[in-house]
């Protein structure tokens, strides 16, 4: 570890606790699995914005060096692994790499899964023409390393992704007390409110890191599980942009 760490160690003993878990799509995770088809939407639909990729082509990401932060059970990895991108994956559970790996494997995927932070892989040599974190900055303890992190991971015209949480009374009933207590489709304590991430200030603490984020999208909850992309930005949403 680093002598400052993006790690809050509560999230990470929690997430290793479900790592066997992570592709149980009717399991203690299944709501994120009901959220990743918006979430590889919104990756595609940035990495399109800033023109990169082969579009025509049945593996559009081939060539493209891609950074999974905060991979998980590698949910997003492999749907980007297979759109041909060269994928790596980091994660701070290292029970939750050991499970991406293995399933990677069953499926015949090549992504590189490092137990390791976003600081510590900025301290190499190591580049890559996107990087996202999705539904990871509202855990990290360092938000300011965390974003100066990524900003040393990226390649100069290199795209950024997040998706994550806004703070507001709508996310608070919806995304905190309602999904962990009511619905219970979230585990309990998952989130913190206080560090749910208004989209003005993702902003603002991007840019002081050298990254600017040129789009807010929201994401609206259907009847059906599923979400759709809206102007409405008042509980889920994804930001991306690039390099000042």
């Amino acid at each position: 570890m680093t002598p400052n760490s993006t790690i809050n160690l509560e999230d990470i003993k929690r997430f290793e606790e479900l790592s066997k878990d992570w592709w149980d799509p009717k399991g203690p995770l299944k709501s994120l699995h009901q959220f990743t088809p918006i979430r590889i939407a919104y990756i595609k639909s940035a990495i399109k914005r800033h023109q990169k990729g082969k579009w025509e082509s049945s593996k559009p990401l081939a060539n493209i060096r891609i950074l999974d932060i905060g991979c998980g059970g590698g949910l997003l990895a492999e749907p980007m692994a297979r759109l041909g991108g060269i994928v790596s994956a980091i994660d701070g559970s290292s029970s939750a790499i050991e499970t991406a790996r293995l399933h990677a494997k069953t499926s015949m995927l090549d992504i590189t899964y490092t137990a390791t932070t976003a600081e510590e892989l900025a301290l190499t040599d190591s580049q890559f023409d996107v990087v996202y974190a999705s539904e990871v900055i509202e855990h990290v303890s360092d938000r300011a390393l965390f974003l100066d992190s990524i900003r040393r991971l990226i390649t100069p015209e290199g795209v950024v992704i997040f998706t994550t949480i806004n703070r507001t009374l709508a996310s608070l009933a919806f995304a905190k007390f309602a999904a962990e207590y009511v619905l219970k489709i979230v585990p309990k304590g998952a989130h913190d409110f206080d560090k749910f991430v208004k989209p003005s200030e993702l902003q603002n603490e991007a840019q002081k890191a050298g990254i600017i984020i040129d789009d807010v999208t929201g994401f609206k909850p259907l009847p059906d599980g599923r979400f759709k992309f809206s102007s409405i930005t008042a509980v889920n949403y994804g930001a991306s942009g690039t390099l000042v």
